[in-house]
């Protein structure tokens, strides 16, 4: 099959899936049948792009333009890809999580949650293999308007609030500033917003106050990179089922935030242009700020979930600070993130939901002794929070490594210390949850009991230890994963880090 009829495959198989699961939707083992099968000749799909894409192929479909200048094209490069095997494997594994997850806490409208969950990976794949900012912006929109439903599931007062906040910020900041930022670009760029290695802008004529403006717009008007203060929809967001929470913080919604930053980074900006924009240094102290900010808001959360939510505002501001240290380690870095930070933050929300079905308990002043009933969920979440933190061999190690790396080889020689003290407060509000529930101190009262017979379902237990597992995994494949986008981040130090010398 051509790489242009596996884009196309790729594209179309969410909306078949979603037409399945309508058409089999008063038969649950049929429909999630439909789900589980669509999405795994789904990842077929993705990692025959992926072995395209690392033969030094550039797949690319074009659908034809809506306007002058304005073409629906896709181009998929190794980040792109990276990002597509990372929605669509995730995906897998979260329609395990959600089976047991849905049926177990006996939730509501479990038809149009996978129909939506199936249309925001859609979503999701559109912005992967976007061949310009115009394709990235309608299909950006898609992934907003497909999950608000999800936020929204269970449709009580909280979540209708909560629903309202997302899609009011998402599309506020993205028609405001983001398609502000897209115009802007087209007429720079003489109506032209391909993604061009080297930046797109990078060999015009642009003064640092423009590009500085520009800059600014797309920072805070990609919302979902969830950067402060446009990071406040993100907690509210919680209200959602767990499996739910794990595609908006691990599978699609922040992490096509951080792709865009990235994509605009490396293919619109360019290096050289990036490093000449006086707004970059503040954008990247916006990020730091996140960081330290995120993770001290998170220590004072007793709800789990709110404290993972502000835990992952912490961890997307490392793929923005990545972006704005504007050099080829600082790239890699943040790229690597959007890997890291997925499997070990989709285990972390998969765990807090097995908890909740098994025991009802949501606080994490509830926990204590639990993990006696509970091991292998809370060893999987130590495993993941030990990624977070970045401790080695788990893969948010060289993400944090990268990172550090690229700020001293540009001069930024303060982040170093913002990725220390931020791992600090990591192991802060992350560690202690894991300890005191595989380790509670003598004379601790006895935890929850459990709320049905056997405890959480084994779906709900399987999938985090899988992606606990991940973690690990990914850590050893630092190098072929760092040749792989070695054509996107820069080769030289890519190439550095198979041989293990630096350049």
């Amino acid at each position: 099959m051509s790489p242009d009829i596996l884009i196309l495959a790729a594209l179309c198989l969410p909306l078949l899936i979603a037409a399945g699961i309508a058409a089999a939707g008063r038969f649950p083992n049929v429909r999630e049948g439909v789900t589980l099968v669509g999405s795994v000749i789904l990842l077929g799909v993705v990692i025959a792009l992926g072995v395209a894409v690392s033969n030094g192929q550039t797949p690319y479909l074009d659908l034809g333009a809506a306007a002058p200048g304005l073409s629906f094209t896709f181009k998929l490069e190794p980040l792109g890809a990276l990002f597509a095997l990372v929605a669509s494997g995730l995906w897998i594994v979260n329609s395990f999580y959600s089976i047991g997850y849905m049926r177990g806490n006996r939730e509501r409208n479990q038809t149009r949650f996978y129909i939506c969950f199936a249309f925001a990976i859609f979503g999701a794949l559109g912005v992967a293999m976007s061949g310009n900012l115009f394709t990235l912006f309608v299909f950006y929109e898609v992934l907003t308007l497909s999950t608000y439903p999800l936020v929204a599931h269970k449709g009580d007062a909280a979540a209708k609030r909560g629903g309202r906040i997302y899609l009011l910020t998402l599309l506020g900041t993205s028609i405001g500033l983001f398609l502000t930022a897209v115009m802007w670009t087209w007429t720079l760029a003489g109506q032209n917003l391909d993604f061009v290695q080297g930046g797109l802008l990078a060999g015009l004529n642009i003064s640092p106050a423009v590009s500085t403006a520009l800059l600014l717009l797309f920072a805070f008007g990609i919302g979902k990179a969830a950067l402060m203060p446009v990071h406040f929809w993100l907690p509210n967001a919680m209200v959602a089922p767990t499996p739910v929470s794990a595609l908006l913080h691990a599978v699609a919604v922040v992490k096509a935030g951080v792709f865009t930053v990235m994509k605009v980074s490396i293919f619109i900006f360019g290096e050289d242009l990036l490093q000449a924009t006086p707004g970059r240094e503040f954008i990247l102290g916006v990020a730091c700020f996140t960081m330290i900010v995120g993770s001290l808001v998170a220590m004072t959360k007793d709800n789990l979930k709110a404290r993972l939510a502000y835990s992952t505002i912490a961890q997307l501001a490392y793929v923005t600070a990545g972006a704005m240290i504007a050099n080829q380690a600082g790239f890699l870095g943040g790229s690597v993130q959007i890997a890291a930070h997925a499997v070990g933050k989709m285990t972390l929300f998969m765990c807090a939901g097995a908890i909740y079905v098994a025991t009802g308990a949501t606080n994490v002043s509830q926990m204590r002794g639990l993990g006696r009933r509970m091991p292998m969920v809370f060893i999987a979440f130590f495993i993941a929070s030990l990624s977070i933190i970045g401790i080695p061999p788990m893969a948010g190690a060289w993400a944090k490594y990268e990172l550090m790396q690229g700020a001293i080889d540009g001069g930024d020689t303060y982040v170093p210390w913002i990725l220390i003290g931020s791992s600090l407060l990591n192991i802060a509000y992350l560690l202690p949850i894991p300890i005191l529930a595989l380790m509670p101190p003598p004379g601790s009262p006895e935890p929850k009991a459990f709320k049905r017979p056997g405890g959480a379902p084994a779906l709900t237990v399987a999938a985090p230890v899988f992606t606990a597992a991940l973690c690990i995994i990914l850590f050893f494949l630092m190098g072929p994963l760092a040749d792989f986008l070695a054509p996107s981040v820069g080769s030289s130090h890519a190439a550095a880090i198979v041989t293990g010398v630096q350049p």
